[in-house]
């Protein structure tokens, strides 16, 4: 993640690259760019999504937290709502908003492509906010 900033009264400018991948709670994999961590962000967060074709991500809610995301490349299927009785499909060049406290299950409807998004957050830690809803993934098998 290296790269360049600059410092004056206000704070600190940077520019990175994602870094290294993990795997989160949700059962993705991020690449981490904005955060507390890298820039000392202290209410966003930005990250590289790659979802796996024919990969799903265990039912979770971000607490507090809303979500934007921007689909790069793919096809994403979401199921959403208090039962994830609402569902939604994006695909490369969309928008997505999830309000805080909304839980969802994302998916990649490819079986042979995986689908990439940027995904920022309020939460400025990522995974801090992340509450899993094991009771909701056997509805959406």
């Amino acid at each position: 993640m290296a790269g360049d900033s600059i410092s004056d009264d206000r704070g600190v400018c940077a520019t990175l690259r994602a870094g290294e991948p993990f795997a989160g709670r949700q059962g993705f994999s991020y690449a981490p760019a904005i955060s507390a961590e890298t820039v000392g962000a202290k209410a966003i967060h930005m990250q590289l999504l790659t979802v796996p074709p024919g990969a799903r991500a265990k039912a979770h809610k971000h607490a507090r937290h809303e979500t934007a995301i921007h689909v790069l490349s793919g096809e994403v299927g979401m199921w959403y709502g208090d039962r994830l009785e609402n569902h939604m499909v994006t695909c490369a060049g969309d928008f997505v908003y999830i309000p805080a406290d909304t839980p969802h299950l994302p998916y990649n409807r490819s079986a042979i492509e995986p689908a990439v998004a940027v995904v920022a957050r309020t939460d400025p830690s990522e995974q801090e906010s992340v509450v899993m809803l094991p009771d909701l993934d056997a509805i959406r098998p």
